[in-house]
C-alpha cells in the first residue's frame, strides 16, 4: 500500500487525485487551506486510511506536521504530490505587489520547501514527487505575469532537483497541464488581492480534473520525467520559440479582455 501526500485535496484536481488514489488503494494524507472542505473530504473517503491536516501550505509549520503525521501513523511516505496552487487575472501595471508574492509564494516557494523538507522519508521508500506547472511556464499569458513567474520558476527548480534526488532514487515527474476545469480560475485573484472581476481567456481545449488525474497516475506508474497531456498548448509552446511576433499577435486577439 502507498503513503500518498496531496496538497490542495479539498477541491479541484487535489480532489480528483485523492478519489483516484484511494481507488487504488493507497493511503492518503490530504491538506489543503480550506478546513471545512477537507474535512468532509475525508469524511467523503472515510477513515481507514484517509488522513486530513488543514492548514496554510507557505507556513512552513505546517510543512513539518505533515511529515510527522506522515511518519507517525503511516511509517513512510511513497509520492507527494504537489498540487496546490492560486492564480490572478490582471495586467501587470495594475496589479499590487503582495499579489505577485503570494502567487509566488504557493505555487513556487512552497512546493519546492515542502518538497526538500520531505527528502529523508522518499529517500527511505525510494518514492516519487509530483509538481504541477504549467505551459504557462513555458510561454506568455497575458494578464497572468506573476502566474507565469510562478510556474516558470517551479519548473526551472524541479528540472534541476530531479537530476540530484535521482542519484538516492527518488522520481519527480513535472506536468505540464494548460486550462482545466478547477477552482483556481473560479477563484482566481484580481489586481488588488479581491477575486477577479471577469471571466478568464483560454486557449485550447478545457480538460476535467478527473481525466487529469487519471493522465497523472499513468505517468507515475511509468516513473516519467515529464506529463505533456493537451497538444494545442504543446504547439502554442513551439510557436512562442519559433515565431514569437505572431504568437503576441494571436494571443493579443484572444486575450483581450485581460487587458481591459
Amino acid at each position: 500500500m502507498r503513503v500518498v501526500l496531496i496538497t490542495g485535496a479539498a477541491s479541484g484536481l487535489g480532489w480528483q487525485l485523492a478519489r483516484a488514489c484511494h481507488a487504488r488503494g493507497d493511503a492518503l494524507l490530504l491538506t489543503d487551506i480550506d478546513a471545512s472542505g477537507l474535512a468532509a473530504r475525508v469524511g467523503e473517503l472515510g477513515p481507514a486510511r484517509v488522513l486530513g491536516v488543514a492548514g496554510d501550505i507557505t507556513d512552513p509549520a505546517l510543512h513539518q506536521q505533515l511529515l510527522a503525521t506522515c511518519r507517525a501513523h503511516f511509517g513512510r511516505l511513497d509520492v507527494l504530490l504537489n498540487n496546490a496552487g492560486i492564480t490572478h487575472r490582471s495586467p501587470t501595471v495594475c496589479t499590487a505587489p503582495a499579489v505577485l508574492r503570494k502567487v509566488m509564494a504557493v505555487d513556487y516557494h512552497a512546493p519546492l520547501e515542502l518538497t526538500l523538507a520531505a527528502l529523508p522519508l522518499l529517500r527511505e521508500s525510494r518514492g516519487q514527487v509530483v509538481a504541477i506547472g504549467s505551459m504557462a511556464g513555458w510561454m506568455p499569458v497575458l494578464g497572468r505575469a506573476g502566474y507565469c513567474a510562478a510556474k516558470s520558476a517551479l519548473s526551472q527548480a524541479f528540472e534541476v532537483l530531479r537530476a540530484e534526488i535521482g542519484r538516492d532514487g527518488i522520481g519527480l515527474l513535472m506536468v505540464y497541464p494548460s486550462f482545466l476545469d478547477t477552482p483556481i480560475e473560479r477563484n482566481a485573484l484580481g489586481g488588488d488581492g479581491q477575486p477577479a472581476g471577469h471571466a478568464r481567456s483560454t486557449i485550447g481545449r478545457i480538460r476535467g480534473a478527473d481525466w487529469m488525474a487519471g493522465e497523472i497516475l499513468e505517468a507515475l506508474e511509468q516513473r516519467r520525467e515529464r506529463l505533456f497531456p493537451d497538444r494545442g498548448s504543446w504547439l502554442a509552446s513551439l510557436l512562442w520559440r519559433v515565431a514569437p511576433a505572431l504568437y503576441y499577435r494571436q494571443m493579443s486577439r484572444r486575450f483581450a479582455g485581460e487587458l481591459g
